[in-house]
């Protein structure tokens, strides 16, 4: 990895941390668009869903990365619902998915040949649950819908940014534990 390369990741990824509350409420709202086609609300609601669940790929525990996992799985799933048929969604809503989708541009950089199996990975969070919460349940149930769409902005409301020290060190640990948990 160039000095430059590292320089990018060291400043994107922090500004990625500082804003993981406010990107899931974003996405969060695009639950409510019917309009939207069902495969794109799928890969939004279980990119939402990953927020909560209890064995992540980053532990949330472990200092400057653990929360990085979650800021790019949300950005995954936003690609995936972008390459799906958006209907007549609002289009100010949709900028969320376009500002996400451009910074996969950095985590395809970043993950290299890793990359695949990522979005592999996020596209069957679909199948997955959290808390009990199938992305099925979230998406056919109003009330599991509420409930859900609540405990997101609880946790854009109590989420508290880590530190994310400018180390190249933690450049290597963030490839390192993707490189070992995702599915090969």
């Amino acid at each position: 990895m160039s000095d430059t390369e590292s320089t990018k990741y060291l400043d994107t990824f922090p500004h990625w941390l500082r804003n993981l509350g406010h990107d899931a409420e974003e996405l969060a709202e695009l639950l409510s668009e019917t309009t939207m086609a069902e495969d794109a609300r799928e890969a939004i609601a279980g990119g939402l869903n990953y927020l909560f669940k209890s064995l992540d790929l980053i532990p949330d525990g472990i200092d400057d990365i653990g929360y990085l996992d979650d800021a790019f799985v949300l950005r995954v799933a936003a690609d995936l619902a972008a390459r799906e048929d958006t209907g007549e969604a609002d289009a100010e809503k949709l900028e969320i998915l376009s500002k996400l989708t451009n910074d996969c541009d950095v985590i395809r950089d970043f993950l290299g040949d890793d990359y695949p199996r990522l979005e592999s990975y996020v596209v069957g969070l679909r199948n997955g649950a959290a808390r009990g919460r199938s992305v099925a349940d979230i998406l056919g149930e109003e009330e599991v819908r509420k409930e859900f769409l609540s405990d997101v902005h609880g946790f854009a409301k109590t989420y508290e940014s880590p530190a994310f020290a400018r180390e190249e060190k933690n450049l290597i640990k963030l490839k390192a534990f993707f490189d070992a948990k995702l599915p090969k």
